[in-house]
């Protein structure tokens, strides 16, 4: 049965709820096999070995898999024979065993269809896995051993750890226990003239959880969710209509007051008015209304706090089904970390703390396969050989810990090893090797800014491709879920001590926990997991330097974006004089966010945007709040990016004292127009040197939007571009009745005479060629339309 299937036990065939039974099984069989290895001998782990072979074996003769009878059974023997210390289950026969699980695991996993041609390709090999398991369970001299897909190299052989048990007993040697062995359980006749321990049924081998189970769609869950958060937003609303009602019956009561002034005031009297009815029965009407109103807001107000309770519960549940233990998603790695660790030659103790952690089912998927990189990072890259290990002075084995909790309202997964650290000089100089930066930039990057080139796609530190490294992927997929999950990943590392990543995630992808903030009358919503600081700093703590505002934080320079500005708002912040900064950042930039006020942290109930609408820019998704309005939600890391480009580009505008100074144009600004990263940086030094205010776009329409938002002198442009040439977007500035009149220099590597020609009939002032940056062309082409840089 597939995940998306649903339905209770009833209706799932035989083989299924065979399957549901092997991969419970098979799990146990793995953890406990990887706990007997640390621990030979353990006797509640040899029983409860024990008695899931022994309940697969009866599921599998249930539904008639004659080999996975078969394995089973040579699996319980042997745990049988250890039971009773006649053999001791060392590393290589605990390796046998896990064939035997991957084998039944295996079998689970395969569709009904498919499985008999599966069983008859792996008949061979089941049998030589089963006499193997067999003579080692009745003391037998090992048989040679079986064709298998091994997990270890090629050429590699297993050896037992120093000190580790033997495997077999020789006729010859038999092996003697240190202390008597203990009296063995009187084993019962089974139905097949073996010796069975005595036990309960295998059909009634409990699950990990005991409750009744219930197949729900991911897809159900999702809707189901969804409508548990509406119903919880749904009902935040009655306490505001309660409010109303207050108010609607405090009114009365002014009513009320005033109709008694009123009384007064024209010399009526409670006396005096009871031979006239009018007034009385008026007064007595009103009193009804605002008893009546009263009652009213009583009942409303027990059935808002009813209402209240009952959604919140409903919420909570919802979210409990929709969580699971940590300890789910993360049962092969104990396996997979023994496995690779064996295959470089390393001794490695795994540590799991947090298995309870309660995770949201759909993140606890998605974190899976970073999760099995920054392990197999930690296996390759972090901890060294054992004898290296010795000659730094530490143990042999090394130490490698898992930790999931909940903090702050966030899931914080940390992963940790005591292995060699990260040598930055060396990442330094693969980063330079790999022609990221430049040699004299790289050696003033600092430790965590070096760290950040981890994450990038296709850099490696490694210069062989093998198995597990090389290629430059797993960091970056790392990187990439996070971004999916709107988690944030970090990492540290000491030289000669050890690395550890962190991860940061919400407790659910259906609620986000955000802090509300308030740009131009407007509110926004950022996610607090992308938020690194907030602050609020004095007017005076602003610097200008070449029309670039910052502050200092934590000895750091802080470039400062106004949110309107970003966003496209009018006017200037009302800040009353100390700015409100939400510090935001990417893997290399750090900014300065200047909001209206902060408004208060709150849990929303995410939606999606229509798909229509595509992708807005610095918008991710929306929510609603508790009296119904509309919020958006920001897009953090493209944010960040906007941000960057309007400091790059030398675009802020000023904020407060600054503003008038940052704001007055003091020189002539140009437009320059290129798909070549290169050449547009040329030209931009070229003309910046002059004493010229540029600004950059990648192509037309990029350029047709700077156009829109910007006022330029002059544009220059090159002809072969994406989405938009050069001689579209000369065409459309001249049939643009704003911009008709704007000078155009088109600069190509196209020197033919008819191309010239092509460029000068659709509107260009001038037509050059790229080699004209050599003979300062360019130059007096602009000052000859322009004139000099300044206004």
């Amino acid at each position: 049965m597939s995940k998306g299937d649903h339905g209770d036990f009833g209706s799932m065939s035989m083989l299924d709820l065979f399957r549901l039974e092997a991969e419970s099984h098979c799990a146990t069989l793995n953890d406990h096999l990887l706990t007997l290895e640390q621990h030979p001998g353990a006797a509640e782990i040899l029983e409860a070995l024990m008695r899931a072979s022994h309940s697969i074996k009866g599921a599998a003769r249930i539904v008639n898999l004659e080999p996975a009878v078969r394995v089973a059974h040579a699996m319980e023997d042997l745990f049988v024979a250890a039971q009773q210390q006649k053999v001791v289950l060392g590393q290589p026969s605990i390796d046998l065993l896990l064939q035997g699980v991957d084998f039944l695991a295996g079998i689970a996993g395969v569709e009904e269809s498919e499985l008999p041609a599966w069983l008859a390709a792996k008949e061979e090999e089941t049998a030589a896995l089963v006499l193997r398991l067999t003579s080692l369970a009745s003391q037998q001299e090992p048989v040679p051993a079986p064709v298998m897909p091994s997990r270890e190299p090629a050429g590699a052989e297993v050896e037992p750890e120093k000190g580790a048990a033997c495997d077999t007993v020789s006729a010859a040697e038999p092996e003697v226990p240190a202390e008597p062995p203990a009296p063995a359980p009187e084993p019962a006749e089974s139905a097949e003239g073996k010796t069975e321990p005595e036990g309960p049924p295998a059909a009634a081998a409990p699950c990990r959880n005991s409750e009744r189970a219930l197949r729900v769609s991911a897809e159900g869950m999702n809707r189901l969710m969804g409508l548990a958060g509406e119903i919880q937003v749904e009902s935040r609303w009655l306490p505001s209509f309660a409010e109303k009602m207050l108010l609607h019956k405090q009114r009365l009561d002014e009513l009320l007051r005033l109709f008694d002034n009123t009384r007064e005031g024209a010399g009526h009297s409670p006396a005096a008015d009871a031979g006239d009815g009018s007034w009385t029965q008026f007064r007595a009407r009103l009193e009804g209304e605002i008893a009546a109103v009263a009652g009213y807001l009583a009942e409303v107000d027990n059935r808002s706090r009813r209402t209240t309770d009952i959604s919140h519960r409903l919420y909570r549940e919802v979210i409990a089904n929709r969580m699971r233990p940590f300890a789910d998603g993360i049962g092969c790695f104990p396996r997979m970390v023994r496995d690779v660790a064996r295959e470089l030659g390393k001794e490695v103790q795994f540590e799991i703390v947090g298995q309870e952690t309660m995770v949201d089912r759909e993140i606890l998927d998605k974190i899976e396969a970073p999760l099995n990189h920054l392990l197999r990072n930690a296996l390759d890259h972090g901890v060294e050989r054992p004898e290296e290990r010795e000659a730094a002075g530490k143990s042999r084995k090394a130490k490698i810990r898992l930790e999931a909790r909940h903090k702050a309202g966030m899931l914080n997964i940390l992963l940790t090893d005591d292995g060699c650290g990260v040598d930055y000089d060396k990442l330094r100089n693969a980063i330079v090797a790999q022609k990221m930066v430049p040699p004299e930039m790289a050696r003033s990057l600092n430790e965590t800014e070096l760290l950040d080139f981890l994450f990038l796609p296709n850099f490696t530190t490694k210069k062989s491709v093998s198995k597990l490294s090389g290629r430059g992927v797993g960091l970056d997929v790392v990187h990439s879920v996070m971004q999916e999950v709107r988690g944030v990943v970090r990492a540290s590392s000491q030289t000669g001590q050890g690395t550890s990543f962190e991860l940061q995630l919400p407790l659910t992808l259906s609620v986000l926990r955000v802090l509300l903030v308030e740009i131009c009358n407007e509110l926004y919503a950022l996610p607090l997991v992308a938020i690194d600081h907030v602050v609020q700093i004095p007017e005076e703590q602003i610097r200008v330097v070449e029309g670039r505002q910052y502050f200092t934080f934590a000895e750091k320079r802080i470039g400062l974006v106004s949110a309107r500005q970003l966003l496209e708002k009018e006017g200037e912040p009302e800040t009353g004089g100390e700015p409100v900064v939400i510090m935001l950042s990417d893997r290399f930039n750090q900014y300065g966010l200047i909001v209206d006020r902060f408004i208060g942290i709150r849990d929303l109930v995410v939606q999606a945007l229509d798909k229509r609408l595509k992708k807005i820019q610095n918008i991710s998704a929306a929510a609603i709040l508790e009296d119904g309005s509309p919020v958006l939600i920001a897009d953090v890391e493209d944010m960040v990016r906007s941000m960057d480009n309007l400091i790059s580009d030398n675009r802020i505008k000023g904020i407060g004292r600054w503003a008038d100074q940052m704001n007055a144009r003091t020189a002539k600004q140009v437009l320059v127009v290129d798909d070549s990263i290169t050449v547009r940086e040329v030209e931009r030094k070229m003309l910046s040197a002059q004493g010229y205010l540029v600004d950059v776009a990648v192509d037309g329409i990029d350029a047709w939007n700077a156009l829109q938002a910007e006022e330029y002198d002059l544009v220059v442009t090159d002809i072969d571009m994406p989405r938009m040439n050069g001689l579209e977007l000369v065409r459309q500035l001249k049939a643009d009745p704003r911009l008709r009149r704007l000078p155009v220099i088109i600069v190509s590597y196209k020197d033919r005479e008819e191309d010239r020609l092509l460029g000068l009939e659709a509107g260009a002032d001038y037509y050059l060629t790229k080699g004209s940056f050599h003979d300062q062309g360019l130059i007096r082409a602009v000052e000859e339309l322009i004139g000099g840089p300044d206004v």
